[in-house]
């Protein structure tokens, strides 16, 4: 039995503790960390077995502590589960591109860092390419006004998603700088570097799209195996926009095969 703690209790962690308690052969829910402890209590009053309500650096207590938090915070919640030699499984996946020190410090600590697939597809496919020679792996992402509000580059820029009638792209770029300029919006774009040949060589491309109900994401993979084309049409969450519900069934799918005697996919 591998037990699991849980930082944030928004779209993704919500849902997730709640499929936990529902019960997973191998997994137990025992600790929770965030900000409103008395809204916390609330959303788990009707859970078959409470979980603790802790601070975030209490979840290192935890085998296996699950980030679903803002990314301002990703430090607090990644450094003790490091420093604690857990597996620590990350959301704010784009954080970990300019954190080569942690991973670094994970490895002597014995920690593991598991980055879950997300709202993405075909990372087994990039990973087994990326054994061979990669020529090219651009993402295009497509999402309507409100998943976009809010990200750090708009506001640099002075761009209103909101004004916007017609299918727009409102950033180019690589993986690294996405990351950094839409950390709510394009973890999988990291994922993908990571998964692939790097966050300066992944190119990105950002569509603000009033005409989608969907958050859309193509990936493109050209190399010597196999060339990859391949699209996700995710619902987006009703509690954030910005992400995706299959974000936390991705997380579930992952701390599952964690605990698995049969492992389907490399």
């Amino acid at each position: 039995m591998l037990t699991v703690g849980i930082a944030g209790l928004g779209a993704i962690g919500l849902d997730l503790a709640r499929r936990l308690d529902a019960g997973v052969d191998g997994l137990k829910l025992v600790a929770i960390a965030t900000r409103d402890h008395d809204k916390a209590r609330a959303n788990l009053a009707g859970f078959t077995t409470k979980p603790d309500i802790t601070d975030l650096a209490g979840l290192a207590n935890a085998s296996i502590v699950v980030e679903a938090a803002p990314a301002a915070i990703f430090d607090q919640i990644a450094i003790p589960a490091i420093e604690a030699g857990r597996i620590f499984v990350p959301s704010s996946v784009g954080q970990l591109l300019t954190r080569a020190a942690l991973i670094e410090r994970a490895r002597a600590t014995g920690a593991r860092i598991i980055a879950p697939t997300g709202a993405l597809l075909g990372l087994d496919a990039v990973r087994a390419c990326c054994e061979g020679q990669v020529t090219s792996v651009t993402i295009e992402t497509r999402k309507a006004p409100r998943g976009l509000v809010g990200a750090p580059y708009l506001e640099r820029n002075s761009i209103d998603v909101m004004a916007i009638t017609t299918p727009t792209i409102i950033f180019e770029g690589n993986a690294l700088d996405a990351a950094a300029g839409f950390p709510a919006n394009v973890n999988v774009a990291a994922a993908l570097a990571l998964a692939g040949i790097g966050p300066m060589r992944t190119q990105v491309r950002i569509w603000c799209d009033p005409g989608v109900d969907r958050n859309i994401h193509t990936i493109h993979v050209e190399a010597d195996a196999a060339r990859l084309s391949m699209t996700v049409e995710n619902v987006p969450s009703e509690a954030n926009p910005r992400t995706g519900k299959l974000t936390a069934l991705s997380v579930l799918a992952c701390l599952r095969g964690l605990v698995s005697t049969l492992k389907i996919g490399s």
